[in-house]
């Protein structure tokens, strides 16, 4: 059976990557969608009908891999997309946050991300993708969010990496840098209006524009989607710059 898996599908980027698979890959025949909350999971369900998964799952527990793998083996799926979207930040000094949410968004954004992938591609074949949720914080270093932003400088190389290693089996890897989305992660992550007056006047990115050109960027082979001028023009200065400097442009 052709399957995608989504992970953090229970609302913001997630859950319009679900819209967007369902509008853009007709070949898809389930979509495994994960996420802690199971009731936004059985609405996606409600929602979209059969062709839904529901996998309530806490990314962070041990034994996540192994749930998902054994129903990857029960339902003999043939996964055609990956999108790892599960992950968090927070938004303050280092010393500010605390040790446990330091350490969770490592384990979540870096470490449940590895666990997906490894146990998914064994079940992937010629011409399958694999959609990396990044972030604009990976092209360089961001003060006040110093965890976040190196979680997600680590999933930028674990993407272009495994997208080398990767293409004798036609399988490519993208990774997707929105910027700042107005969704559950800025709550989430403190940043609320007057914390940062560089959130405040970002522009935002659509969220459903974002999950819908992702995915025709992962269909044309791209390594990297940044979506709106802004921000792609970001991606290049912080290229060019010396980070030292870029950081304290982009401080928030």
């Amino acid at each position: 059976m052709k399957a995608a898996v989504i992970t953090g599908a229970s609302s913001g980027l997630g859950a319009e990557f679900v819209k967007a698979v369902i509008k853009e890959r007709r070949e898809i025949e389930k979509i495994v969608v994960i996420a802690r909350r199971e009731g936004r999971l059985l609405e996606l369900k409600e929602n979209y009908g059969d062709i839904i998964y529901p996998l309530p799952l806490d990314l962070t527990d041990e034994g996540a891999g192994g749930e998902l793998k054994e129903v990857c083996d029960n339902e003999n799926f043939d996964i055609r997309l990956l999108i790892n979207n599960a992950g968090f930040g927070k938004l303050a000094n280092f010393t500010d946050i605390s040790t446990r949410d330091n350490a969770l968004m490592v384990r979540l954004n870096c470490e449940a991300l590895n666990t997906v992938t490894s146990v998914c591609l064994p079940f992937m074949r010629e011409g399958a993708e694999i959609i990396n949720t990044c972030s604009i914080a990976s092209f360089a270093p961001n003060i006040r969010m110093a965890t976040y932003s190196s979680t997600k400088a680590y999933v930028m190389s674990l993407s272009r990496a495994l997208r080398e290693e990767l293409k004798p089996q036609k399988i490519n890897v993208l990774a997707c840098c929105p910027g700042p989305m107005d969704t559950e992660f800025l709550p989430v992550a403190n940043i609320e209006k007057g914390i940062s007056h560089a959130f405040d006047t970002l522009p935002r990115v659509n969220v459903a524009e974002m999950a819908e050109k992702s995915l025709r960027a992962s269909a044309h082979k791209r390594a990297v989607y940044t979506n709106k001028l802004f921000y792609k023009f970001y991606r290049l200065v912080a290229k060019i710059l010396p980070h030292s400097l870029v950081m304290k442009m982009a401080k928030t």
